[in-house]
């Protein structure tokens, strides 16, 4: 049974307390969000949509020997996770240049980067969650340098194993979001492998298949984010 109060709700997602201390309940709500919560509406099925294509690609990451908080579903849009101190940094891996990287660097949307990057930022809504780097990490002891390095080097294997698959059904992984947490002393990916953190584009019309349908009211991003589940899980997404 989900209590009543969240332990902690975001943009999209309410995290509850479970009956098991290193359990907790995450619900995958219908909210979307833009430009730092100043866009906002709601979609039917949003959150189903998303918590299945987390399920599914936080199955795969552990099959090739990435640790996730994933434990089982206990619904469709309901995810028991396992219990993580969280790191508040957004790890981005970026293969072809796009979104902010276009607006604060001289590079052109959709030129393939030499080889992929990763970049951090500091998870505070309040101070507009801004790029920090290594030397910071450190300083301000989120991470030492042995963990930094881990995060990253788990960072890249995700992009591996998602871009290799992705590419298999006719999508380009542009770019994406991950976060990690600790428990009993191990790194873990948590919060979510869905449409809502990665930028996925069709590789032969280029068409975005991401949250980007969304932000720039580029059509139905509910019709969009089926398309990807239809083509990663044949029929989820219907």
């Amino acid at each position: 049974m989900i209590p009543a109060e969240p332990l902690y709700k975001g943009k999209a997602k309410s995290v509850f307390a479970s009956e098991n201390p290193d359990e907790l309940i995450v619900v995958f709500r219908n909210d979307m969000t833009a430009f730092n919560g100043v866009k906002h509406d709601q979609f039917t099925d949003k959150g189903k949509l998303n918590a299945t294509a987390s399920e599914f690609f936080m199955k795969m990451l552990e099959s090739e020997g990435i640790p996730t908080h994933y434990i089982r579903m206990n619904s469709p849009d309901t995810m028991i996770v396992r219990r993580l101190t969280m790191i508040p940094l957004e790890v981005i891996v970026r293969n072809v240049a796009a979104g902010s990287m276009t607006k604060k660097y001289p590079v052109t949307e959709g030129t393939v980067l030499d080889w992929p990057i990763v970049t951090t930022d500091y998870k505070d809504d309040e101070r507009g969650d801004p790029m920090i780097n290594d030397d910071l990490i450190q300083v301000l002891h989120i991470l030492n340098a042995d963990e930094l390095k881990q995060v990253k080097e788990m960072a890249l294997r995700v992009n591996t194993v998602l871009s290799r698959f992705f590419d298999e059904c006719g999508i380009r992984l542009v770019d994406f979001k991950l976060e990690f947490g600790k428990a009993g002393g191990k790194i873990f990916l948590g919060d979510e492998v869905s449409m809502d953190s990665m930028r996925l584009w069709d590789k032969k019309t280029g068409e975005s298949f991401d949250k980007d349908v969304y932000r720039f009211d580029k059509g139905d991003v509910i019709t969009a984010y089926r398309n990807v589940l239809n083509r990663i899980i044949p029929g989820a997404g219907v």
